[in-house]
């Protein structure tokens, strides 16, 4: 074997074998490994029959690696990869958050000691099954659905993404070849939430709407009663999602336009929340139209909120919120600032009870009800679909057409009509 330079060449040695023949090893010199740019030493094998076999491998290890044809090693395990790719996700911190947990409870428990190198597509399927048949304490005794395990195969893919290529520690991506749940198993998992219909969208508004009649009451002007009656408007007359609304600001109405900018969110982050610039729909000022009834009943939310702020005195910190955080129960200096998305659908649930609306009837389902509605009613899909930043009519019509029977009936019975089917028989 020809010479190296001192730190170049390995020097096989001979293994003490019990009960059966010596082998011989042999060991990389010290260099820089290209995945984890760390200097690393590793065996290129341990069980060569004798020293001549044992030096042919080195040689070849020193050609291919000067030639650019060894791929990197490493003993980076599957726990190792999530985290380094969690940490360096540039991502928003919503969606950091969406994939903390299902790394944490569905990733690392059953694959997170394995390594890389070492995990194949028949293992990740193995990890879908299970995660498709096992109950989870998280998930209320319940496996996950098809949803949640694709989603945890999109994440398993991106953080192998992110090792494989040229020169990296994977040539092909195992998630690649994996069969997750596919989009006609997650369609016929998903539940079908409630919508309500437009006649009984007005039963609901009228009955917000209603003053208590307590002694205290003042139309609701202060008292605590039609406190959320505007929020719930909001909800109904618009399809704003829960985040939307609650940032909602003052500055951002055009009132003699009736339209409502939306460049603020609130959204949960963890166990707390935090206002922030919309960026879901890619597009710096996404803007809805509304009805004037609906620029007077913020109108209305207006007054409540200069009656609360003369109130309350110091305790309101301006944030130009539209619903913002009142002072109903203030425990705290919180006042003027984001409400709790949290305690609002928590309100929520207390007036769908009181209101017996569907006990599975969620905020987001008035963005149902609303967009149905609309096509139902024959409105312009395109405005209809602007309106709620899809990106397509097409895609408004597909994800939120739900009352396809009753259409189908129509279109049945006019087609027949036209065609004079009623008189053959």
């Amino acid at each position: 074997m020809a010479r190296r330079g001192n730190g170049l060449g390995g020097t096989p040695i001979e293994i003490k074998r019990e009960g059966r023949p010596n082998t011989w090893g042999v060991r990389t010199p010290r260099h820089i490994n290209p995945a984890t740019g760390k200097e690393t030493r590793y065996w290129i094998g341990r069980d060569f029959k004798n020293k001549t076999e044992a030096e042919r491998a080195l040689r070849k290890w020193h050609t291919d690696r000067e030639e650019g044809k060894l791929a990197p090693r490493s003993d980076m395990t599957m726990g190792q990869l999530m985290d380094g790719w969690l940490a360096k996700h540039r991502g928003e911190g919503t969606t950091k958050e969406g994939y903390e947990p299902k790394i944490r409870l569905h990733i690392k428990p059953h694959i997170g000691k394995e390594k890389v190198t070492e995990v194949t597509d028949d293992r990740l399927d193995e990890l879908y099954r299970l995660l498709e048949s096992t109950p989870i304490d998280a998930n209320d005794g319940k496996p996950l659905g098809p949803k949640s395990v694709r989603h945890v195969h999109n994440i398993i893919s991106a953080a192998l993404d992110s090792v494989t290529g040229p020169k990296k520690l994977l040539s092909v991506n195992p998630a690649h070849t994996a069969n997750p749940p596919t989009e006609r198993q997650i369609k016929a998992a998903t539940p079908d939430f409630p919508t309500l219909n437009d006649h009984e969208t007005g039963h609901f508004l009228k009955k917000i709407w209603t003053p208590c009649g307590n002694r205290a009451c003042d139309g609701g002007l202060t008292h605590h009663c039609l406190r959320d009656a505007p929020l719930w408007t909001s909800y109904a007359a618009t399809s704003c999602r829960r985040s939307e609304v609650l940032g909602w600001k003052w500055s951002l109405i055009r009132w003699d336009e009736r339209a409502i900018e939306l460049a603020w969110v609130v959204i949960e982050e963890g166990n707390t929340y935090r206002l922030r610039k919309l960026t879901k729909d890619g597009d710096d000022g996404a803007l809805i139209y509304v009805d004037q009834a609906l620029m007077n009943v913020l109108k209305w939310q207006w007054e409540r909120q200069q009656a609360e702020k003369e109130r309350l005195g110091d305790l309101w910190v301006d944030h130009d919120l539209v619903f913002a955080r009142d002072g109903f129960k203030l425990y705290r200096g919180e006042a003027g600032g984001p409400q709790d998305p949290e305690k609002v659908s928590a309100r929520w649930r207390t007036a769908r009870s009181r209101l017996h609306l569907p006990e599975n009837f969620r905020l987001h389902d008035w963005r149902a009800s609303k967009i149905t509605n609309d096509l139902d009613n024959h409105e312009n899909p395109v405005e209809v679909s602007a309106n709620a930043r899809h990106h397509s009519p097409g895609y408004t019509m597909t994800r939120y057409g739900r009352r396809r029977a009753e259409g189908a009936k129509k279109l049945a019975a006019s087609s027949a009509s036209r065609i004079s089917l009623g008189g053959l028989v």
